[in-house]
C-alpha cells in the first residue's frame, strides 16, 4: 500500500464497538501500544472488518501532537502511545519528529520549530504521541 500518509501502522483489530452510525475499532500494535479508530458502521462492513482483522491504520503528520511531561494530565485524545525520540528533521519553519514506539513501530509527526524549541524535544527524549480517534483512516489490502 502506497499513501501520502507518513503515519502507516499495521496492527490487527483487537475489538470493534458498534454505535449507531460510528463504530469505535480498536487496534493492537506489534508494540503493545493498542489505537482506537473512529470509523462509519458502512466503512466497517466495506473494509469487512472482524476481531483478528490485519489492519493499516494512516495519520498524517500533520495530525500528530508531541507532548512530554503527561504523568498528572489527563487528555481527551483517546489515542496517547509512548516512547522515545529517535530523530528531529529541523526545517526553516516545521520539524519532522520520529518517535520509536518500540518493535519496530514509528510514529512521525510534523510540528513547527517554535514547539520543538519550547519543548527543548531531542533524540533520546521521551515523548507521547497524541492523535485524535477521527483522525485515523483504515485501510485493508484489496
Amino acid at each position: 500500500m502506497k499513501t501520502s500518509a507518513r503515519n502507516q501502522l499495521a496492527g490487527t483489530v483487537k475489538r470493534i464497538k458498534q454505535g449507531a452510525i460510528n463504530n469505535e475499532v480498536i487496534i493492537s500494535l506489534p508494540s503493545g501500544h493498542e489505537l482506537t479508530a473512529i470509523i462509519t458502521g458502512e466503512s466497517c462492513e466495506n473494509l469487512a472488518l472482524k476481531e483478528g482483522s490485519p489492519v493499516v491504520a494512516l495519520i498524517k503528520s500533520t495530525n500528530i501532537i508531541i507532548a512530554t511531561d503527561l504523568e498528572h494530565i489527563k487528555l481527551s485524545a483517546r489515542n496517547q502511545l509512548n516512547g522515545i525520540i529517535s530523530s528531529i528533521e529541523r526545517g526553516a519553519v516545521n520539524s519532522v519528529v520520529t518517535v520509536d514506539l518500540g518493535n519496530g513501530v514509528v510514529a512521525t509527526a510534523g510540528i513547527t520549530m517554535q514547539s520543538t524549541e519550547q519543548l527543548d524535544l531531542h533524540p533520546g527524549q521521551r515523548a507521547t504521541v497524541l492523535f485524535k480517534a477521527n483522525s485515523v483512516i483504515l485501510g485493508v489490502l484489496a
